[in-house]
Parts: structure tokens; C-alpha cells; sequence
């Protein structure tokens, strides 16, 4: 396979369009995770004099794993990458303080709970790369059209201004188009490329690391 067969053939990958859909949707997962942990844990510790914070702070341990569960199925679901169990140990037979026990001696535990929080940002990042990336290649590809409406480049009143150029002609409009196709197939090597560092992140986090 050529260079520019590479270069252009994200487009028709399925994995490329996988890959926009997960970061879609990290913001509102990142929000919400955020949101949710600091009210739940403020609440649980801030009540712990009382202990009513206790059942609460439990019930985010519990809450967190089954979150961090979900973000490990998430991202082998949709980025098709290897992650390791999130416990090497069975619980089963074994009594509830000792399951609760080895629940907090579990590095995944602690590392879900990092990288809940940790969503919340990469989220921002992944929303502004796919939104800037759309609005970007959306806006110049259709350039030629908005040109040809009546009230569009063509009106005397209405340019496109790409630093010192002004697209005031078709075909500087058609120029934009061609370029906005490169900056779309580029967009989605960088998405995938912020992809992949996503799924490194998840598989050091989201599993029990293996011995060696």
C-alpha cells in the first residue's frame, strides 16, 4: 500500500468513525463522572461525623467500580483494544469482609477512580479536537456552495477571510473545498492519533497490571 493510499484510506475505515464516536462521547461521560464523584464523595465525607457518610462512601466504592467497568468494556467495545481483567482473584466463597478487604487492597480500585476524574479533561480536549476538526472542514468544504446562494460569498457583503486571504471568488471557494478535504482526511489521522493514546491510557489503567 502507497503513502497516499495510507493517507487517504482512514476515510473509509470503520475504526476511524468508531474512533469519533468515542470521543464524542468522553465530554459528557468526563461531566458527568466528575460530577457525580465530587458530590458523592463531598457528601460521604462531609457526613462521616454522623456516619451517614459511610453506606454513602460505600456506595460510591461499589458506584466507581461499576463505572470503571463500563469504561473498560467501552473502550474494547469501540477501540477494539486488549485490556487485562480488572481482578485476577475470584471472590466467590470467600466471606463479605474479605471481599471488601481485597475491593480496597485492588490497584484497579484506586487507578478507576484516577482515571474517572481523568475523564473530565481529556474529555474538554477530545470535544474541542472534534468539534474544531468538523466546524473547520465542514465550513471550508462547503465554501463553493455558500458561495452560489444568492446570499452567500458572492454577495459583496460576505467573505470567507483565511488569515490575510479573502475568498471572494468561486474559484478561491473551490481552493477552500479542495483544501477542506485535506484538512478533514488530516483530522481524523490526528483524532485517531489522540485515539490511540486514549486506549494506552485505558489499558494501563483500567486493568490488572500482568507480572512478569
Amino acid at each position: 500500500m502507497t503513502y497516499v493510499e495510507r493517507f487517504f484510506g482512514v476515510v473509509v475505515k470503520g475504526q476511524s468513525y468508531l474512533n469519533l464516536f468515542y470521543l464524542l462521547l468522553a465530554f459528557p461521560l468526563g461531566l458527568f463522572y466528575f460530577v457525580f464523584l465530587v458530590t458523592g464523595l463531598s457528601l460521604g465525607v462531609g457526613l462521616l461525623i454522623i456516619w451517614i457518610g459511610i453506606p454513602i462512601l460505600l456506595f460510591m466504592l461499589v458506584a466507581c467500580w461499576g463505572l470503571t467497568a463500563f469504561e473498560r468494556q467501552l473502550a474494547i467495545l469501540l477501540l477494539h483494544v486488549d485490556i487485562s481483567p480488572m481482578s485476577l482473584e475470584t471472590a466467590e466463597g470467600r466471606g463479605v469482609w474479605a471481599r471488601f478487604k481485597a475491593h480496597l487492597s485492588n490497584p484497579v480500585t484506586w487507578q478507576g477512580l484516577v482515571y474517572l476524574f481523568a475523564k473530565f479533561p481529556l474529555g474538554i480536549l477530545s470535544f474541542v479536537v472534534v468539534i474544531t476538526s468538523i466546524a473547520l472542514t465542514a465550513g471550508l468544504v462547503a465554501a463553493p456552495i455558500i458561495y452560489l446562494l444568492p446570499w452567500g460569498l458572492s454577495s459583496p457583503d460576505v467573505m470567507y477571510t483565511l488569515g490575510v486571504w479573502d475568498v471572494d471568488t468561486l474559484g478561491e471557494a473551490l481552493i477552500c473545498s479542495i483544501v477542506g478535504i485535506g484538512v478533514g482526511v488530516i483530522s481524523l489521522h490526528v483524532m485517531n492519533a489522540l485515539v490511540f493514546v486514549l486506549g494506552c491510557f485505558a489499558q494501563l489503567m483500567l486493568g490488572v497490571a500482568e507480572s512478569t
